[in-house]
C-alpha cells in the first residue's frame, strides 16, 4: 500500500459530509491537509480538532469552488512546499431541489452546475498540471449513483453528476502518459446534511429520504477513497458505485415498515 503519512492533500467541501471525513481519515494517517469551504467559520473548527487530535499540518481557505479567480488564486498563492499536491478530492457539491423538469427552480440549476461540475473543473485545470509537473497526482471525484440513469424529479443534478463521469472518464484518457490516477465515487443514499440542503432546510422531509433503512455514512466514503488513494502506484480505481445493501440502484430501495 501506497504510505499516505506526509502527502499533500487537497479537499474541497470540507467543513461536513464526505469532505470532512476525508479529511478525518487522511489526517489520522498522517498527510498535510489542504482545506477548502464556503464556511470558513466551519472549516477552521474542524481544522482545529483534527490539529488537536491528530498533529498534522493543516492550511483552511475559503473558497467557494464556482469562482473561477479565487480557485487560480488559491492555487498559485499556496506556500511552494505545499504546490505538491498528490491528492485532491473534488467532494464540493450537492443537490436543490427535487421537482419534475418543468417545475424546476433555474437558479437551483445554475447552483449545481456551479458547484458540482464548474468547481471540479475549475481545481481539476489548476491542480492536475501540478501534478504532472511532479510526476504523481491522484485526482478523486465524489459523483453519485444519480450519474449512471436519470430519476423522477432529479434531471439536472443526474445530469451534473453524469457530467462528474465523463470528465472523470475523459480526464483519465487525457493523462493516461502521466502518473496521475483518476477515480469516481458513485455513492447511493449517504446519510449527512445532502437531503437536508436539497429541501432547503427542510429537515422533516430530508429524515424520510433514509427511513426505513441502514443509509450509508461520510464515513463510509471515505473508507472507499482513502483505499483508493492507498493503492500502490500502478494501481488505478477508474470507478466504484456503492450502496446500501437495502438499495440495489437509484430507484430500487428496500425500506423496513416503521
Amino acid at each position: 500500500m501506497e504510505k499516505i503519512k506526509n502527502k499533500i492533500v487537497l479537499i474541497t467541501g470540507a467543513s461536513s459530509g464526505i469532505g470532512k471525513a476525508c479529511a478525518e481519515k487522511f489526517a489520522e494517517n498522517g498527510a498535510k491537509l489542504i482545506l477548502c469551504s464556503r464556511n470558513i467559520e466551519k472549516l477552521i473548527k474542524v481544522a482545529e480538532e483534527m490539529n488537536k487530535k491528530y498533529d498534522t499540518e493543516i492550511l483552511t481557505y475559503q473558497l467557494d469552488v464556482s469562482d473561477k479567480a479565487k480557485v487560480q488564486t488559491v492555487i498559485d498563492e499556496l506556500p511552494k512546499k505545499w504546490q505538491k499536491i498528490e491528492v485532491l478530492i473534488n467532494s464540493a457539491g450537492g443537490a436543490l431541489g427535487l421537482e419534475k423538469f418543468q417545475e424546476g427552480n433555474i437558479d437551483d440549476w445554475d447552483e449545481m452546475i456551479d458547484s458540482n461540475v464548474k468547481g471540479l473543473l475549475y481545481l481539476s485545470r489548476n491542480v492536475v498540471p501540478l501534478m504532472i509537473k511532479n510526476k504523481k497526482g491522484h485526482v478523486i471525484n465524489i459523483g453519485s449513483i444519480a450519474g449512471v440513469a436519470a430519476y423522477p424529479n432529479g434531471a439536472v443534478y443526474c445530469a451534473v453528476k453524469a457530467a462528474v463521469k465523463l470528465i472523470s472518464d475523459g480526464l483519465r484518457i487525457d493523462t493516461v502518459d502521466t502518473p496521475v490516477r483518476v477515480t469516481n465515487i458513485q455513492p447511493g443514499l449517504v446519510e449527512t446534511n445532502f437531503s437536508v440542503v436539497r429541501f432547503h432546510g427542510d429537515k422533516e422531509r430530508a429524515k424520510k429520504v433514509y427511513q426505513g433503512l441502514k443509509a450509508l455514512t461520510a464515513d463510509d466514503i471515505a473508507d472507499i477513497v482513502f483505499y483508493s488513494a492507498s493503492l500502490p502506484a500502478h494501481v488505478q480505481i477508474c470507478e466504484v458505485t456503492v450502496t446500501p445493501t437495502a438499495q440495489a440502484s437509484a430507484t430500487v430501495v428496500h425500506r423496513e415498515k416503521l
